[in-house]
């Protein structure tokens, strides 16, 4: 971490092994914050812009997980922020117009910001979820309940496979509002038969191996997406992530890498990640 990672991702790392407090994360993540409550500035890896962006909201609401119990005022600021790019059926852009266009993703480029996109607002709801099991101020927020209507209408509405990261996102989405959706444990139901039988679905445009695997489906234990994958293709991914750590300690990005500090950024995120999963699964 120390010869890799940005310090956002090492304090994370201190946080999830329960070496620093919350204030030592929120603060380097508030290097990343911009005025409206928003986040931009590379906090997503492959989006280099300095303006808020849905994508960068992802990622500030993982650190917002990394601190529970503990809450931040920033993290319903962030909602705040979010309610007011949002477009009228409650669902994100992919990415609003961008002012530095160096470094980033062409995905990220191309985005119609007049369009909402069930692939961000799935994983940066179900990210708030997360955060709201013990932030009442981001559970209580109405663009949480807007964005989970979008999501929860538009998964109801899919009628052939989505593409890959669609998929997972909307699995993530629909495990993390579980608990307090009934609809969703049918939603899963339907979206498993999208999935191959070995549990790996190749992503379209990215390079020749790249895939999803289960554990970017059904991370964490004792969740309702687990009930998609047998237990021992859950093991035998949990093998593959462990197998993955480089002899220097860190994971390896396997996929597609956009500009030279976004490759190094996405390494201590990735690692942090693995950490995190190894770590909920009894790995570690």
């Amino acid at each position: 971490m120390a010869a890799h990672a940005r310090v956002l991702d090492r304090r994370r790392f201190e946080v999830v092994l329960g070496r620093t407090d919350a204030a030592a994360v929120l603060a380097a993540l508030d290097g990343y914050r911009n005025p409206g409550g928003g986040y931009g500035w590379g906090l997503e890896p492959d989006l280099r812009s300095p303006e808020s962006q849905p994508g960068a909201a992802l990622h500030a609401f993982e650190v917002f997980e990394d601190i529970a119990p503990a809450t931040a005022p920033q993290a319903a600021a962030l909602c705040d922020w979010l309610e007011s790019v949002s477009l009228p059926d409650g669902g994100l852009p992919f990415a609003l117009p961008l002012t530095v266009a160096a470094g980033t993703a062409p995905w990220w480029k191309g985005a119609d910001p007049a369009v909402s996109a069930l692939q961000i607002t799935a994983v940066t709801a179900a990210a708030a979820w997360r955060v709201a099991a013990h932030d009442p101020a981001v559970a209580a927020h109405p663009w949480l309940e807007r964005a989970t209507r979008y999501c929860l209408s538009t998964i109801e509405a899919i009628d052939r496979a989505p593409s890959a990261h669609v998929l997972a996102f909307a699995v993530r989405f629909l495990d993390a509002v579980h608990d307090s959706r009934p609809e969703a444990a049918d939603l899963l139901r339907r979206l498993a038969k999208h999935l191959p039988a070995d549990g790996r679905v190749r992503v379209e445009g990215g390079t020749e191996e790249e895939r999803l695997y289960p554990l970017d489906f059904a991370p964490y234990p004792d969740r309702p997406a687990r009930d998609l994958f047998a237990p021992e293709m859950i093991s035998a991914d949990l093998d593959r992530l462990a197998a993955l750590r480089q002899d220097d300690g860190g994971w390896i990005v396997d996929y597609a890498t956009i500009s030279p500090a976004g490759a190094l950024d996405w390494r201590g995120h990735i690692t942090v990640r693995a950490v995190d999963i190894l770590r909920r699964n009894g790995r570690i």
